[in-house]
């Protein structure tokens, strides 16, 4: 089967879909957000389609390893995107090497009130407020249990992490146990798990980040991992997600801590309180709360993928800023084995995860090797 151009994808995506998907319900991005997710749901149910379009996407020889997953390419799609797994079975369609699904609270909860997510266009950004609304972990466990989809077993077709954050009902004293009831329920479904101490969008949760509560939470999951494998299996391994926004002290001590506490990597990075890189008219957005995506972060995230990577022998999963394929190979040269999309994915479409991909398997080919991820 022929495999598709990502020059044909992009184009098609940005020439054609994307002007109708900016200008769909009234140009509120959330509910063409919940559209896109909910035709992908149903694609999702039809497994020989998902598998038709994965022969389309798939680029031989980009496999990635990360804390002992096996990873048939680079990109991954992350956290915010898909929160309650419903489109989980869809997403290795579109060429993605693994979804992060969530951030999934303890308590099911709405989030922030709308509207909560704004597009910067000119600036190649968007700035949300979500507040991790959720149907809450029972809910999302059992989602994934009916959609076949647990640790090691394939049913999503790629590895499945899945982002934890505190209820925001939750008191800061009481997040480790909050952390820990979403993990029991989760963790049976999951290749990996990632904790968010890092949103902007909860009251007080990048406190969490301070050393001696982190120490406290890394610690008490990656124990309860240990416990639930027992002996039979290697525990699920944990990553921890940080904000763009610690300074190089604050960034070094996490990492102390992620260290110790037995964390199996780092995501680095979520979005940013800063407004710098919005241009023209987006500087509408200055003041609007939230997080901040997109180009305006890539390169802030490539300093601190750059700076974890130097500083500690934990892999990285580089986030934040990727619109091009050049700026996911930049990720990668600075450290990361992993990128994932989100923004760049809705400005630039499929195409963008076909041509990183072709572009990572093309420079893992030992020279002489005939170019990959074209027609076959």
């Amino acid at each position: 089967m022929a495999r598709l151009r990502p020059a044909v994808l992009s184009t098609g995506y940005r020439r054609l879909l994307r002007p109708a998907l900016f200008a769909a319900a009234g140009g509120d991005p959330e509910a063409v957000h919940e559209a896109t997710l909910e035709r992908l749901e149903q694609l999702g149910r039809h497994p020989h389609l998902v598998r038709a379009l994965r022969r389309l996407t798939a680029v031989d020889g980009a496999e990635v390893e990360l804390a002992g997953i096996r990873f048939p390419g680079p990109v991954g799609l992350a956290a915010g995107m898909d929160k309650g797994a419903r489109a989980v079975t869809a997403w290795q369609g579109l060429g993605f090497s693994h979804v992060e699904v969530g951030t999934v609270t303890a308590h099911p909860q709405p989030g922030n009130p709308r509207p909560r997510v704004f597009r910067a266009p000119l600036s190649g950004g968007l700035v949300n407020r979500m507040g991790f609304n959720n149907d809450g972990a029972a809910a999302v466990a059992d989602r994934l249990a009916r959609a076949g989809v647990r640790r090691g077993n394939g049913a999503a077709g790629v590895p499945v992490g899945i982002s934890l954050g505190k209820s925001k009902v939750t008191p800061l004293p009481e997040a480790v146990e909050d952390y820990l009831t979403s993990l029991r329920l989760l963790a049976p479904h999951a290749d990996y798990l990632a904790v968010n101490v890092s949103s902007p969008n909860t009251p007080g949760l990048r406190r969490l980040q301070d050393g001696g509560h982190l120490r406290e939470l890394v610690t008490a999951l990656v124990a309860e991992t240990r416990t639930l494998a027992g002996d039979a299996a290697a525990p699920v391994p944990v990553l921890v997600k940080l904000a763009p926004d610690l300074g190089d002290e604050a960034l070094d001590e996490v990492l102390e801590v992620c260290e110790d506490a037995g964390a199996a990597g780092i995501i680095a990075t979520n979005t940013t309180t800063s407004r710098d890189g919005l241009v023209g008219l987006d500087q509408r957005l200055v003041d609007e709360p939230g997080g901040l995506s997109g180009a305006p972060l890539r390169d802030r995230a490539r300093a601190v993928v750059a700076r974890v990577s130097s500083r500690s022998a934990l892999p990285v999963i580089g986030v934040g800023g990727i619109m091009t394929a050049d700026d996911a190979l930049a990720l990668l040269d600075a450290g990361a084995r992993l990128v994932q999309v989100y923004t760049g994915f809705i400005y630039a479409g499929p195409g963008l995860v076909a041509e990183i991909t072709a572009r990572h398997a093309r420079r893992q080919a030992p020279a002489g090797t005939p170019s990959l991820g074209r027609r076959a």
